[in-house]
């Protein structure tokens, strides 16, 4: 490989960016292509499709054949709230591609034997998220019903423009967690993102059930566009 082209995907999953390798077959030549680098034509599509599925893909485009090779970065899912619903959604979230952390600052919730082999924070989420931000390649999930533990991670998804951010509770209680958000300066517009009642509507009742429909909707949040990012 190229030494640009290597310096370029090294730099590219450092900074968590998205970016393709277009190799033209016809001659060999490589070029990296960043998720927002604006592509005309075919091959431009082509590109975007492949951020989308996350495949490596051949194209044709006006008699020259490309293979474009995507990389991604790794999809993080950030679950606050060490609950019975985490502990049957982080195994799945991790089966299902997705690299799953829990956070929750109640050390009695929080422990190793609940979440074996899943990256586990006892401590607030304002602390955690300072040292590991929050990017559009990632998923928060709030779970606690506490907006002392709730409400920073939620904001500082919705500024880090996350591609998903959802939260436990019912309709009354999401209305309040939006008056609270809106009335501590978050963007109406961006408040109006969060998915709550989290998950898709299954009839989901178990914490295994609701798992499985939180991750059902992150899912498909996550193919709608381009790439990660809304």
């Amino acid at each position: 490989m190229d030494p640009a082209v290597l310096k370029a995907l090294n730099a590219a999953r450092d900074e968590r960016r998205a970016v393709a390798v277009v190799t033209d077959l016809g001659d060999g030549r490589d070029r990296v292509v960043s998720e927002d680098d604006a592509i005309p034509g075919e091959l431009g599509a082509a590109i975007a499709e492949a951020f989308r599925s996350g495949k490596a893909a051949p194209v044709s485009v006006s008699g020259r054949d490309f293979f474009i090779n995507v990389h991604l970065p790794p999809v993080r899912m950030v679950i606050v709230g060490a609950v019975h619903i985490s502990q049957a959604l982080a195994p799945m979230a991790s089966a299902a591609g997705f690299h799953p952390e829990i956070i929750d600052p109640r050390t009695a919730f929080a422990t190793p034997e609940r979440f074996a082999g899943i990256e586990l924070s006892a401590d607030w989420p304002e602390m955690v998220l300072a040292q590991r931000p929050l990017d559009r390649w990632c998923a928060l999930v709030a779970l606690t019903h506490d907006p002392k533990i709730d409400d920073h991670p939620i904001r500082a998804a919705l500024e880090a423009e996350c591609f998903y951010v959802g939260a436990l509770g019912s309709r009354k209680t999401h209305g309040r967690r939006i008056e609270r958000l809106i009335a501590a300066g978050a963007d109406p517009d961006a408040v109006s993102r969060i998915r709550g009642p989290i998950g898709l509507p299954i009839g989901a009742s178990t914490p295994a059930e609701i798992g499985v429909s939180i991750l059902a909707e992150i899912i498909g949040e996550r193919r709608k566009s381009r790439s990660a990012p809304v």
